[in-house]
């Protein structure tokens, strides 16, 4: 099964943004066990190390050999993040935005593409340009009705919503049209992770599963 089928399948992908390295090996063993297969790793695009950092921190979360999670990278905006993200394990890479040069890069080096766009001219580009699913982003600013408006002219091309998901809303996004949903920081919290209140952490997941399972 490739990795775009994972995603389909899994449904929930939980984003890891400003964590440590020092945490990532706890946070995503406590992310696995409350039931998360797939996991995004952020670069952070104002830090001048993000390329190493974000790298490394791929790296460690791969050499844990969780059966069946998939990392990803995210926030990939250049060719050298997507290279070190490539180089360190990622599976799949996700962009705020479309940038068919990356796109295309990314699917030469048969990785999985997820760009973020948010029109239905972004959406059918990133498409064209060879994305396997396309982030409508930010999902929670035009809502439901929204996501229903522009799902009868595109039905035919798979989307998974970022930003604004939550446990109360991610069954109406995947009912209403996409196929997967992207969480940060309301389920991976930082507060949680730094005091390490992992069993917390973990319930939380289950509880987004559940939620999820539409």
């Amino acid at each position: 099964m490739g990795i775009k089928e994972e995603i389909i399948r899994n449904k929930v992908v939980l984003i890891s943004r400003g964590i440590g390295g020092g945490r990532m090996k706890d946070m995503a063993k406590a992310l696995y066990e409350g039931g998360a297969r797939l996991l995004e790793i952020t670069f952070n695009q104002s830090s001048p190390d993000a390329v190493k950092e974000t790298g490394d921190a791929i790296a460690s979360v791969c050499s844990l050999g969780l059966d069946g999670l998939h990392v990803g990278a995210g926030t990939v905006m250049t060719e050298e993040q997507l290279l070190a993200a490539y180089d360190s394990g990622a599976e799949f890479i996700l962009s705020p935005n479309v940038d068919t040069a990356i796109i295309r890069r990314t699917k030469e080096l048969g990785l999985g593409s997820v760009p973020g766009a948010y029109t239905p001219t972004e959406i059918a580009e990133a498409w064209k340009a060879g994305a396997d699913i396309v982030k409508l982003f930010p999902a929670s600013i035009g809502g439901i009705a929204y996501l229903r408006a522009i799902r009868g002219p595109i039905s035919h091309i798979p989307l998974m919503a970022v930003g604004g998901i939550s446990e109360a809303n991610i069954g109406e996004f995947l009912r209403n049209g996409c196929c997967s949903c992207g969480l940060g920081s309301n389920i991976v919290r930082k507060d949680l992770i730094e005091a390490g209140r992992y069993d917390e952490l973990t319930a939380l997941v289950r509880k987004l599963m559940e939620a999820a399972e539409v």
